[in-house]
Order: C-alpha cells, then sequence, then structure tokens
C-alpha cells in the first residue's frame, strides 16, 4: 500500500525547466518546458503535476505532493530585475504607417536559435507597461538582446509592442501567454508604435 500511494504522488519532472519569469507586485508568470513542451503559467495555475506558488527574481517555486521545488531560471547570468512600474505613453502625433518589415526565416533555424537564445533573451531584454489615459495600450522594449531573433525581425528599444498575431499585447502577463499559442504558427505578425508612428513587423516561417 505505502509503494502504491508513492508511486501516486505527483513530484517534480527531472527535466523540468524555468526558461522566462516575469514577476512584479500584481503579476507572476513563469514559462516552464518539461517533456519538449513549453507552457507559460502564472501563480496559482497548475503545470506539469505542480502548482506555481511563486515567482521570484532568478526562480520558479511549485508546489508538488511530495513539498516545494524551486526551479532557477535556466541559463541566466542575472536575474531579471523587477517590473517597471506602469509608465504613461508620451503624448504623439496620430501614427502614420510605416514601411514594413519582413523576414522570411526557415522554421528549423528559428526553433534551433531559439532554443539557445531564449536566456539571453530574457536575462538582456526589458520591458514596461505602457498606458494612455489610464488605459492599457502595450508594452515598452526598453532593452533589447542585441544579435538575436527580436533585432533581426525588427524590434528596436523604444518601440511599443501593442499586438502579436491580432492578439493585444497590453500586460507581461497577456504577452507571456501567447508564447505557447505561437509555438504551432506558421508567421508572426506584430505591430509597434516607433517615435509615434505604426510600424508593421512579419516574420515568416517556412
Amino acid at each position: 500500500m505505502l509503494l502504491s500511494a508513492l508511486l501516486l504522488l505527483a513530484v517534480a519532472p527531472a527535466d523540468l525547466a524555468a526558461v522566462g519569469l516575469v514577476h512584479g507586485a500584481n503579476v507572476g508568470v513563469a514559462l516552464l518546458r518539461s517533456g519538449g513542451r513549453t507552457r507559460a503559467v502564472r501563480v496559482g495555475e497548475a503545470a506539469f503535476g505542480g502548482r506555481l506558488v511563486a515567482v521570484e527574481a532568478g526562480r520558479a517555486v511549485l508546489k508538488f505532493d511530495d513539498g516545494l521545488t524551486i526551479v532557477p531560471l535556466t541559463g541566466a547570468t542575472n536575474p531579471p530585475a523587477p517590473l517597471v512600474a506602469s509608465v504613461a505613453a508620451p503624448p504623439v502625433a496620430p501614427p502614420v504607417a510605416d514601411e514594413p518589415v519582413a523576414r522570411v526565416l526557415p522554421r528549423a533555424d528559428v526553433e534551433k536559435r531559439l532554443a539557445t537564445e531564449i536566456p539571453r533573451i530574457l536575462a538582456e531584454t526589458a520591458v514596461a507597461p505602457v498606458s494612455e489615459d489610464g488605459r492599457p495600450v502595450g508594452v515598452r522594449l526598453i532593452r533589447v538582446a542585441q544579435g538575436t531573433l527580436l533585432t533581426e525581425v525588427g524590434l528596436r528599444p523604444g518601440d511599443v509592442l501593442t499586438e502579436i498575431n491580432g492578439v493585444p499585447t497590453d500586460s507581461l502577463a497577456s504577452l507571456m501567454a501567447l508564447w505557447p499559442k505561437l509555438q504551432g504558427a506558421t508567421d508572426l505578425r506584430a505591430s509597434v508604435l516607433r517615435d509615434g508612428r505604426a510600424v508593421s513587423l512579419s516574420l515568416d516561417l517556412h
């Protein structure tokens, strides 16, 4: 009986890894990977047999049947900084459509690069929510990891990311939650505000 009960216990998978973290006063999201699958999980939600109970600088804390498991952020040389407080968007003239930026890349190359670049992207990229008249409109890229897919597809520091594939990116949590949904996409379309102008960025995977 004791052996059967032990076998039924939910324990942390041996390959469980945290490949991304967003933490702040009112948000906690972890990008968790196990068994070749990646999930964006909010504090309180279940994933891979456990429940996310906290997101802290450089680590996620999950509760399994055998106790708490601390999962450090994979590959980050420095823990991510706490979220910057929401900043107001500066007044700008009505957006004027800018020349769209389009890229075409082989899916296999993108997946291979992401496997190695995600820790750098998460450690070196900083974002902050942007609001206008008290209404969230997107997230500003304060820093962007140079030489990664982010810069290759056209993102720059100062850009305000407002939408990806038609889904508003009006909070850091919504941005993180998009990750699993985009893994099977054949194309990515992003809308950003750059110096008051609307810019369209696209990435086609083939």
